[in-house]
């Protein structure tokens, strides 16, 4: 597996994996076992880059990268994330939000504790809060960091001007945001801030939250638990108006002996080399597939295919509904 950097200092793996799946928000969760497997074969496969945060579950999917992760501890960069004030049972997107540095600190050693570590390589603010300074928020983190508790500072789904002023009190080595053909505005005012500042990007949810694979349609149906049946862009309308876009990527695919979802991530990879993309799965087989995206090259003219094409493409639905959107770009 090739690697990445991350504001110039963080090394990763070139495709991360997003664990949020394995046991939250999209159905029942899957066997433990079965994903402490999954997990431990993508190391072995070359992922050294590993997401999650204390609202998946909550709080068992830390458990479940602690356990799983322990004996290659050393191998691997664990990536988690404060910000709310989960608690058990919650579903996804009912927490609070709460990054009051005390509680940063709190949420530093109940992580700690369960990924079974003394330390996390890249501890991210999950959503920026209204109600506390950012300024004040990095300072948390500079004095955790300074404790040996955390290597790096990163953000998620902030606006421009947060991150500037994050990181004028503590270096942002990365910021998570959405990012894909699927949903691209960030190109317009955050991928220049983190190319002036050196700061590397996460997108997380690189193939659509499953729709850019090709294995969603209008007739999909969902568990009553899946997070998506509450998405706008999700409903058999907007699935059925939006299938142009996976059209697009399979008519690449095919000419590439590839599939649609290795486009989608070969495409995120052409954009700059300090994106690194964390798709997520639950199934060995689909790992394969994301991984292999790595060696999937696109020509200069493809990418002008993909993007000319793309350009003509009206997508259809909100990604969020208005509550949660409305705690993205703050």
């Amino acid at each position: 597996m090739q690697t990445r950097m991350l504001g110039n200092s963080l090394e990763v793996s070139a495709i991360g994996l997003g664990c949020m799946g394995m046991s939250f928000s999209y159905g029942p969760p899957p066997d433990r076992h079965q994903m402490i497997a999954l997990l431990r074969e993508a190391v072995e496969r070359g992922v050294t880059f590993f997401d999650t945060a204390e609202v998946y579950g909550p709080f068992t999917n830390e458990d479940l990268l602690g356990e799983a992760l322990a004996p290659v501890r050393d191998r691997v960069v664990i990536a988690t994330k404060f910000g709310f004030a989960p608690k058990p049972g919650d579903a996804p997107g009912a927490a609070a939000l709460n990054s009051r540095p005390a509680h940063i600190k709190q949420v530093a050693d109940a992580s700690l504790q369960r990924l079974l570590t003394d330390v996390i390589e890249l501890v991210y603010q999950h959503r920026v809060g209204p109600e506390v300074l950012i300024e004040d928020v990095a300072g948390a983190v500079k004095d955790l960091i300074q404790a040996g508790k955390v290597r790096h500072f990163g953000l998620s789904a902030a606006a421009a001007g947060t991150i500037r002023r994050a990181h004028a009190v503590q270096k942002v080595t990365a910021l998570q945001s959405e990012y894909s053909l699927w949903w691209r505005k960030p190109e317009a005012e955050i991928l220049p801030v983190l190319e002036e500042l050196s700061i590397g990007l996460v997108p997380y949810s690189p193939l659509g939250k499953g729709f850019l694979t090709g294995a969603v349609d209008a007739a999909t149906t969902f568990a009553s638990t899946d997070f998506r049946n509450v998405l706008p862009r999700f409903t058999p309308e907007a699935r059925r108006a939006n299938q142009e876009m996976v059209d697009l990527l399979a008519a690449i695919a095919a000419r590439k002996q590839a599939t649609p979802a290795q486009i989608a991530l070969a495409w995120l990879l052409a954009q700059k080399p300090w994106i690194v993309p964390i798709p997520g799965t639950t199934k060995l087989h689909r790992l394969e597939e994301n991984l292999a995206a790595a060696t999937v090259a696109l020509s200069a003219d493809e990418l002008r295919e993909i993007e000319t094409a793309a350009g003509k493409i009206a997508l259809q639905g909100d990604r969020y509904p208005a509550r949660l959107e409305e705690m993205t770009g703050r």
